[in-house]
């Protein structure tokens, strides 16, 4: 660490290290999930195996798992399973292993459950009556219908093997590797399909759909750019009643993947499905296999090429490199907002880019959590309340305006090599600075606090003064009271009295007042001053 990262700032930002989420001496490697999906109903069955590594020290095996689901039977080994005694108090699993094995010792556990999920996986019918069922764990209701160790801090290889009626379509993380015929139920044909990942994925992240859904394939994309193979196959799963609209804004899905993995690198998972869903979000980021709210739909312009950047943006943060903590959740949402936006940029152009860093600054200012807690908020037990414009809009703009203290390449070079550090990991917020400080060779951790650790942004008054005699061009720059003084450079544009346009890069310190003298000779004092032209501070104006 450089010397930015010491004390109580340290204990704030956090460094990532491996670790199993909530028994420090369990690895889970990969589950699997055996899923028998009802005709009608919401009553489920799942035979779930976990295999894990164990140290010398462990002697049971831990799942969350929440009634009303009913375990009935827990099984012990790999090769053989042999029926284990269990204990399950209606939030936990727990199953002892006997006697400890050597440390990096591969178990096996198996579970048989079954029972109707209170949530997590959301089992509804549609207005046609149509039988659904979509998993919807963020950020933590995977223990509604999953047994796993749910936390983002242990990732793991999951399988799922869906039996089902033969006419709803299967969709789930990672690559389809089987899909048959099995013996009919009374009420019609049933299939057997089944998912598996390649790279290891967080609870949350583990999802299956299974619906009557159309498939429109948007073929091989991002050729080239792919980390697993060479291109990205990308599908959209619709209701019938969509598909003849498809692919709408989907069209631009492999340009959108390009760009990212062009920007970051090659896109991490094996395929990337877009599904109309019944997700309680707008959008939700499960690995290859985002999940739509139903209602965008069904509007006239269907769902926004935002939203699509903004979601496929997450497979690299908050799904390849995910939070290690949930306080921390600006590293995956504050992420996506901003990577959105750059792709607006690439495809839209630099107009169109400040006027959406403008409208994200509009939303942070407005915001009354943004004035009351800060973006790294390790203090809130409420995960849901982290959906905020902390974790999105500002943490999206500090990302932009670190952009602009270190410069473009530095900023890219070290964000490319947070992903790779990290990658199929965690990560806390103080692996970010660490990256940054290390490409910049500067210490930033005064940024990192004062933008990261407390409430607020820039309350800034500008004020500028000419002295014909001198011939200079002062500025008083004043920061409100609501919040501690910032430092921070402050970009004015400078119209002269021929109309000419210059800019001048203010180094404002954190005072609440400073007087700070522009270079050069001003014969005439200017026809205009306009603070921050490039929409690069967060910051309410005022001018005078």
């Amino acid at each position: 660490m450089r010397g930015g990262l010491t004390g109580l700032l340290s204990l704030l930002l956090g460094v990532a290290a491996p670790m199993a989420a909530q028994q420090g001496d369990v690895d889970v490697e990969r589950y699997r999930f055996y899923l028998t999906l009802p005709d009608t109903g919401k009553h489920i069955r799942v035979q779930s195996t976990t295999i894990f590594r164990r140290d010398s020290t462990n002697t049971a095996l831990r799942l969350d798992l929440l009634a009303p689901m009913a375990v009935r039977g827990a099984y012990l080994g790999c090769a053989t399973a042999l029926g284990t005694p269990f204990r399950f108090d209606g939030r936990v699993v727990t199953v002892p292993l006997g006697e400890a094995g050597a440390t990096g010792d591969t178990t096996c556990v198996s579970l048989i459950y079954e029972g109707e999920p209170a949530d997590g996986l959301v089992i509804s019918t549609d207005s046609a009556g149509r039988w659904l069922a979509f998993g919807d764990n963020w950020p933590d209701r995977a223990r509604h219908w999953l047994a796993t160790v749910d936390h983002p801090s242990d990732k793991a290889l999951v399988e799922f093997i869906v039996d089902a009626p033969a006419t709803l379509t299967v969709v789930a993380n990672g690559t389809r590797r089987g899909l048959a015929d099995i013996e009919p139920s009374a009420a019609g044909p049933r299939r057997r399909t089944v998912w598996e990942t390649a790279e290891p994925i967080a609870t949350y992240l583990m999802v299956i759909a299974a619906a009557p859904l159309v498939e429109t394939p948007l073929g091989e994309t991002a050729c080239g750019y792919a980390a697993l193979q060479r291109c990205v196959p990308q599908s959209v799963f619709t209701a019938p009643e969509q598909a003849r609209y498809m692919p709408g804004n989907f069209a631009r899905a492999g340009d959108i993947v390009r760009f990212f993995a062009q920007t970051v690198s090659p896109f991490p998972y094996e395929r990337l499905s877009h599904l109309q869903s019944a997700t309680q979000f707008g959008g939700m980021e499960n690995v290859g296999a985002i999940f739509y709210a139903d209602g965008l739909f069904r509007r006239p312009d269907g769902v926004g090429v935002g939203l699509i950047a903004h979601e496929t943006a997450h497979q690299w943060f908050g799904d390849a490199v995910t939070e290690g903590a949930w306080g921390h959740l600006w590293l995956s949402e504050g992420f996506a907002t901003y990577f959105a936006a750059l792709y607006t940029q690439y495809a839209m152009g630099d107009s169109a880019f400040r006027a959406e860093m403008a409208n994200i600054r509009q939303k942070v200012i407005r915001a009354g959590v943004v004035a009351a807690r800060p973006v790294v908020d390790t203090a809130q037990t409420d995960l849901m309340e982290l959906l905020n414009e902390n974790s999105y809009e500002k943490g999206g703009f500090v990302l932009h305006m670190l952009r602009s203290e270190v410069g473009d390449s530095t900023f890219f070079r070290a964000i490319r090599a947070y992903y790779e550090a990290h990658r199929n990991g965690n990560a806390l917020t103080g692996d970010l600075l660490a990256e940054m400080e290390r490409e910049s060779a500067r210490d930033l951790g005064w940024f990192f606090d004062q933008w990261l650790t407390r409430p607020g942004y820039i309350d800034l008054a500008l004020r500028w003064e000419h002295d014909i005699g001198a011939g200079s061009l002062t500025f008083t720059v004043t920061q409100g009271d609501r919040f501690p003084p910032y430092r921070f450079p402050l970009r004015v544009e400078i119209v002269d009295a021929n109309g000419v346009a210059t800019q001048a890069l203010l180094d404002v310190p954190a005072e609440r007042a400073a007087r700070i003298v522009v270079p050069g000779r001003w014969t005439a004092p200017p026809l205009a001053v306009r603070p921050d032209p490039m929409v690069e501070l967060l910051a309410a104006f005022r001018t005078s």
